[in-house]
């Protein structure tokens, strides 16, 4: 298919149809290669950084909380108040940009509603683009759906406040060209809806709000801040209208998270503890280390795990010190009619997590489903009156050792198994375009796939021993992945929706667990998938 050019040095390789030229205007497509043109250096630079980095660390030189920016954590400072509908946070649900799914979060009783361009979202051109149509529906309360058994659904006249989720800055959007490389997937989702929406968001007493994954490091938040000046003086918006929140997901931007704070201190509102990324990133940057293998995924909660039990501390500490929100991690569970005695059991560990994190401070929390929604907020209801409990700072200190202790426990076959099942399953509901699929009665998006395939590759890679004694090799992997594809190909789980690609997810997951050299994100060699789907 011939390429479509919006305007000079701009390509557009995805299909444009009727309803899609309603998004990728040429103005709006304009605006996103300006966007590109003034931060596509810097953006590369920075990825350079994080490589840079990442070979220190594997020549043995531990992260550290950095010395040259010791006077910003030490400085009297605090962030810009939040603005009025975003002061309580109390429940936060998230998920992909699907038409329903967007109207059912909205009416869901949470009091934000994060559209996910990211992790919950699989990076077809016909989702993002029919992601960002939408939301412009959704900004203008247009926004409907009619099921194919004909119910109908619309809006509530009370709605969730929406944020969105761009990608983050280590992908590409391959469907569009600049000057002839690829756009980066952030700048394309930003400038897409804050083109579209930012003054008719403001129009209607709100604001475009965005959440920000995936940092490692303040530079990169700095990066973001000049991306959002930009975007303000370009579409005319009051300057600091554009607001976000940053999520925490990796283990070195746990040691900047003031600095985090601090450069976009006229703009954020809060941090959010991404603990699925923030466990990936932890096996990801200590891949060399024989000594910390981590344990099966089941054991890892926040209480049973030094690492994210320091960093949640820390996260409070941080944010409420300098007038920012805390807001605690996903709870993945998905209610359940058809055992009601497992199901009070689950909602039992999600209200202990609950608990524990209103205890600690926390303002609010993620959900996956609108079945959690009441529970949570009970729990957050109970613990505090007002609209946050900013006031609270936990005392002690947390250092650098803190952060960075393994938490001990077994590697078992059940775990081996589940980790290949959850991630067969996944990769191949998302090259079929899902990006958020219930397994097992939990939300999986690919933060929990990458935890899936990371643990895969350092268990083999370092030869880790199960329970029973038996080592994990790769040839003890490629067996239990065939049991268990025949066992998917036999059975097929009644909760997937969809096409499921199997066999090409069993072609990547061999790829992410067996190579020698480990996969920095799955999403990367995954696209060259998504890409052979749409040329086929």
């Amino acid at each position: 298919m011939a390429a479509w050019v919006p305007a000079d040095g701009v390509e557009i390789r995805g299909k444009v149809t009727p309803e899609f030229a309603r998004i990728s205007t040429p103005e709006a497509v304009g605006f996103v290669a300006r966007l590109a043109r003034e931060f596509e250096g810097e953006r590369s630079r920075l990825l350079q950084m994080r490589f840079a980095r990442q070979q220190e660390i594997l020549a043995g030189r531990m992260p550290t909380f950095l010395p040259e920016t010791e006077r910003v954590r030490r400085g009297d400072w605090r962030v810009a108040p939040a603005p009025a509908d975003l002061a309580n946070r109390r429940v936060e649900i998230t998920g992909p940009a699907d038409r329903k799914m967007i109207i059912n979060a909205l009416n869901s009783g949470a009091e934000i509603f994060m559209a996910d361009f990211e992790d919950a979202n699989a990076p077809t051109w016909e989702n993002m683009v029919q992601g960002q149509i939408n939301l412009y529906d959704a900004v203008r309360r247009t926004i409907r759906y009619v099921a194919p058994d004909g119910r109908e659904y619309r809006l509530a006249e009370k709605t969730a406040v929406l944020s969105v989720r761009p990608r983050g800055w280590h992908l590409d959007e391959t469907h569009v060209w600049v000057d002839g490389r690829p756009v980066s997937g952030a700048l394309f989702d930003f400038g897409l809806f804050a083109f579209h929406n930012a003054r008719a968001s403001l129009e209607r007493g709100s604001g475009p709000y965005f959440y920000l994954p995936k940092l490692q490091s303040h530079l990169e938040a700095r990066l973001w801040n000049r991306v959002f000046a930009f975007a303000e003086q370009e579409l005319r918006l009051p300057p600091a209208s554009i607001r976000a929140t940053v999520l925490i997901e990796h283990i070195l931007a746990a040691f900047e998270m003031e600095e985090i704070l601090y450069e976009l201190r006229e703009r954020i509102t809060g941090l959010n503890l991404g603990r699925w990324d923030y466990i990936f990133s932890f096996i990801k940057t200590f891949r060399h280390r024989s000594d910390m293998v981590l344990p099966d995924r089941r054991l890892m909660t926040v209480a049973a795990t030094p690492f994210l039990r320091a960093a949640s501390r820390l996260l409070v500490q941080t944010c409420h010190r300098r007038g920012a929100h805390a807001i605690g991690g996903m709870s993945a569970y998905i209610p359940r009619k058809d055992d009601p005695q497992a199901n009070e059991a689950a909602l039992q560990q999600v209200r202990a997590d609950k608990e524990r994190e209103a205890g600690e401070g926390y303002d609010g929390a993620w959900v996956a489903h609108p079945g959690l929604v009441p529970v949570v907020h009970e729990i957050f209801d109970r613990a505090f009156s007002g609209p946050n409990q900013l006031h609270v700072i936990p005392e002690g200190t947390i250092s650098a050792a803190d952060l960075l202790e393994v938490p001990q426990g077994p590697v078992t076959e059940d775990g081996l198994r589940n980790n290949v099942s959850v991630a067969l399953q996944y990769l191949g509901a998302w090259m079929g375009g899902r990006g958020a699929v219930a397994i097992y009665h939990l939300m999986e998006d690919t933060a929990t796939a990458e935890i899936s395939r990371s643990q895969l590759w350092q268990w083999r890679h370092h030869g880790a021993r199960l329970s029973d004694g038996h080592q994990v090799t790769a040839e003890l992997y490629r067996a239990v992945r065939e049991q268990e594809l025949a066992r998917l190909a036999a059975s097929r789980p009644a909760s997937e929706e969809g096409p499921v690609r199997y066999p090409e997810a069993a072609q990547l997951l061999d790829e992410l667990v067996l190579g020698e050299a480990f996969t920095e994100f799955l999403t990367v060699p995954g696209g060259r998938y998504l890409e052979a789907e749409r040329a086929a």
